[in-house]
């Protein structure tokens, strides 16, 4: 073959070449002694969680890889950059210890090990999040073999010194189609994690003390995976408000799945005062059956599987809602969430705002949000 007939068919198959989306997610876990009453429950919620990026991948066609690491005060890797489709089950992987928790070194070294991944070909993205149920007090253990709470004041005030520089750097030094989040105990635990470095949109609190805590846990981070995944299919790579719901909601996704409802179908009423939904229904004049209202997501919420869902559009200019509701099937979907109970946040859209379905009497609304009641 001459030279310029093997110039032409490299030409051609570097031109064919087939470019994919390659998604690096790493889960980082906490194994102290104080999770020892989540182990189990951990074990299967982990499992849902691959499956359910096993599906999205599937279905938008994207490579998936992930990465699982375990923390107490030393930590350990248990998968490595292995596609979801091959995973087994965490069962045997994940045992929690009696240790304390290296939480700054396992968010750092999950860091410092995807930065070893080749980005060559392909169009990676990297998504690490961390799920903690308690403070630092052991970066560094491995090799030092004393944690913070066992040390001199001053000896361990510059220790930890040390292990925050590190996560801050590494946290500030991110690329933009990184994200890294986590899920914290309480309100104290997301101040620290915004020292870190963590955005404020990637931080999520969880319930570390009920027993439902760790199923609600995952499913934030499965919501949020999955909308993720979604939102790699408009470009976005990364991202600092993983745990908000709404933000990326465009119009082309609106129109193209959602009906638009019939303005005589349904009235948006201003809500002016803290009423329960049944009265506060019938107080404007509308009879109120169970189901018929939803309320503006304005706060962090649970939302139960089978909750309908609605988005009313605004005007980009005012913030003021335009009158256009648009609901159906796919709203769910649309939005990231699963087909479980999950808790989210709203995220701050200019052109959509998010109702979710009430089937109470005594819900409490919330002043100065809008009621959507289905006449």
């Amino acid at each position: 073959m001459s030279a310029n007939a093997a110039a032409n068919v490299s030409g051609n198959v570097s031109a064919n070449r087939i470019h994919h989306k390659v998604n690096h997610v790493s889960l980082v876990v906490d194994k102290s002694g104080s999770m020892r009453r989540h182990e189990a429950q951990l074990v299967r919620v982990v499992d849902e969680f691959v499956k359910g990026l096993q599906e999205e991948s599937d279905r938008l066609g994207h490579e998936t890889r992930i990465s699982l690491y375990a923390f107490d005060h030393e930590v350990h890797n248990l998968v490595w950059d292995m596609d979801v489709k091959h995973l087994p089950s965490l069962k045997g992987l994940y045992a929690v210890d009696n240790g304390a928790t290296a939480l700054i070194e396992a968010a750092v070294k999950s860091v410092d090990d995807l930065k070893n991944i080749w980005e060559g070909y392909g169009e990676h993205s990297f998504l690490q999040v961390v799920v903690t149920d308690g403070e630092e007090n052991a970066s560094g253990y491995s090799a030092t073999g004393t944690m913070h709470t066992r040390m001199k004041a001053a000896e361990g005030s510059a220790a930890l010194r040390g292990w925050m520089d590190r996560i801050r750097g590494a946290m500030a030094d991110l690329p933009e189609h990184w994200t890294s989040a986590i899920l914290v105990p309480n309100s104290l635990a997301k101040r620290t994690a915004q020292e870190y470095g963590f955005p404020a949109g990637n931080i999520a609190i969880w319930d570390a003390d009920s027993s439902g805590g760790v199923e609600e846990a995952i499913g934030t981070v499965k919501t949020a995976a999955t909308s993720f995944l979604r939102g790699r299919e408009k470009g976005v790579r990364g991202t600092r408000s993983l745990f908000t719901m709404g933000k990326d909601l465009s119009a082309d996704d609106v129109k193209a799945n959602l009906d638009a409802l019939d303005t005589a179908a349904y009235a948006l009423v201003p809500v002016d005062r803290q009423a329960p939904i049944r009265e506060f229904v019938t107080g404007a004049g509308h009879p109120y059956r169970t189901g018929c209202s939803y309320y503006e997501l304005s706060k962090r919420e649970k939302i139960q599987a089978a909750k309908q869902i609605a988005v009313a559009e605004k005007d980009p200019a005012t913030g003021l809602m335009t009158g256009r509701v648009f609901a159906g099937p796919a709203a769910r979907g649309l939005l990231g969430l699963p087909a479980a109970e999950s808790t989210v946040k709203p995220g701050d859209n200019p052109s959509y705002t998010v109702f979710v379905q009430s089937t109470s009497v005594n819900r409490k609304l919330v002043p100065g949000t809008q009621l959507l009641v289905m006449l």
